[in-house]
C-alpha cells in the first residue's frame, strides 16, 4: 500500500514545516487529492493515523478534500471531466485524451499550534 509511503512523506513536510513556520501541533490537515491520482481515501486515511502516532500529529484529524478528473480532448477541442484514466470523452467517446488536472496530492491547508 503506497499511502503509507504518501502519508510518511507528509509527515516530513509537517516537521520540517513545524521548524519553519515555528508551531509544536498539528490538529487539522487538508489534503487535496485528485481522482486520477492513484490514491485510495480511506487507505490514506489508515495509514495518516497510523503514521502521525507519537509525533506532532498525532491526534490531528484527516480531511480530503476531492478533485475530479479534468483532461483535453484532442477530437473536441474542449476541456472534460473524466473519473478515471484512459477512459472515453463523455462528449465524443474519442480516447485521444490528455490529463490535465485530477492526479495530483498535495497539502491544502493546517490547522496548527
Amino acid at each position: 500500500m503506497h499511502e503509507m509511503s504518501l502519508c510518511e512523506g507528509v509527515l516530513q513536510v509537517l516537521e520540517e514545516q513545524a521548524v519553519t513556520q515555528g508551531y509544536s501541533m498539528v490538529k487539522r490537515v487538508w489534503l487535496e487529492i485528485g481522482a486520477l491520482s492513484g490514491v485510495e481515501p480511506e487507505a490514506m486515511r489508515f495509514g495518516f493515523d497510523a503514521v502521525m502516532k507519537g509525533t506532532l500529529a498525532d491526534s490531528a484529524r484527516l480531511e480530503i478534500i476531492h478533485l475530479p478528473g479534468e483532461a483535453w480532448c484532442m477530437q473536441c477541442s474542449k476541456p472534460v471531466q473524466v473519473a478515471a484514466r484512459y477512459e472515453a470523452c463523455p462528449e465524443c467517446g474519442s480516447y485521444q485524451l490528455q490529463v490535465t488536472g485530477g492526479d495530483e496530492m498535495r497539502i491544502k491547508e493546517l490547522e496548527v499550534e
